[in-house]
């Protein structure tokens, strides 16, 4: 692969993070890229917790809510993950947090009641929580395996197994294709845990481009190829020639604006949104890009 057209600039990207990002997800950007401190990450995160063990306050930036949601956990586990190998006993807290919001199936609702929805996205407001989702569970799940790998009380949690098992099983019994993002999620979790015949499963619903629009999305928002393959020694990147890959790499690596940051190219439901999705995305875009070798 040809990398020298993927020129990414990670000083603008360090202004841009130090001028239009939140705090934490500025903590986030100088632990994975700065030599930052893992505590002060871990700091910026606590503002967002509960005395319940779980997170929200705006955690997940489409979600307002104070209350303690499924979307805060996934967020939480990004920052666990990023501070790796440190951890923090606060990563077993949510998993027991997690647990006790569980349905009997072991899968978690994708969002609990809120009594101050103000500002949140309709699809989080709306939810029902009697419901197990597959995509809120999987992808919570994938991000909490993250944080396995370094932190043996994370990796023992029975809500991280009862969690898994839901999903694996809820994914052997698709027979047409999920939303976008459902399919997209659970290829990730199918992924990570090496599971190749779910991922050629789950891949028969991809297109050979790896394009899938999301439905109920803004015009052009869709599932790529690195958003169902993003590692590169994963089973999933085999579903994809490498051509394919490499046209993703370098949309993504192009995404760069002249500030440093890369944008989201979904509706944020508040002006806070709006400004945190961005710092948020233009992270998680760099920890892609160097997983794959180009930061």
């Amino acid at each position: 692969m040809n990398t020298k057209l993927m020129n990414i600039d990670l000083n603008a990207a360090a202004t841009f993070m130090a001028t239009r990002a939140r705090l934490l997800d500025k903590r986030r950007f100088e632990v994975l890229f700065r030599d930052g401190d893992p505590a002060s990450a871990l700091a910026a995160l606590e503002g967002y917790r509960n005395p319940d063990g779980g997170y929200g306050h705006g955690l997940e930036p489409d979600c307002r809510s104070a209350t303690s949601q499924p979307g805060g956990a996934l967020h939480a586990f990004e920052v666990f993950a990023d501070v790796g190998p440190a951890s923090s006993p606060r990563a077993a807290e949510l998993c027991d947090w997690l647990a006790s919001i569980s349905l009997p199936d072991g899968g978690i609702p994708f969002a609990l009641p809120m009594p101050d929805p103000s500002g949140s996205a309709p699809f989080w407001a709306s939810a029902d929580p009697s419901v197990s989702s597959l995509q809120i569970t999987a992808i919570v799940a994938v991000t909490a395996r993250r944080v396995a790998a370094h932190d043996p009380a994370v990796a023992a949690h029975p809500w991280l197994a009862k969690a898994t098992r839901y999903c694996l099983h809820e994914i052997e019994k698709l027979d047409e294709a999920p939303h976008a993002l459902v399919l997209a999620f659970a290829m990730k979790l199918v992924d990570a845990l090496g599971e190749a015949h779910l991922v050629e499963k789950l891949g028969r619903f991809i297109p050979d481009d790896g394009v899938l629009a999301v439905g109920g999305g803004i015009e052009g928002e869709a599932m790529r190829p690195l958003d169902f393959a993003p590692r590169p020694d994963g089973p999933a990147r085999k579903l994809f020639r490498p051509d394919v890959v490499e046209a993703d790499l370098r949309r993504v690596a192009g995404g760069q604006h002249d500030d440093g940051g890369w944008r989201v190219d979904y509706i944020s439901y508040s002006p806070a949104a709006g400004l945190e999705w961005n710092g948020l995305f233009t992270v998680n875009t760099l920890s892609l890009l160097r997983g794959n070798g180009l930061v």
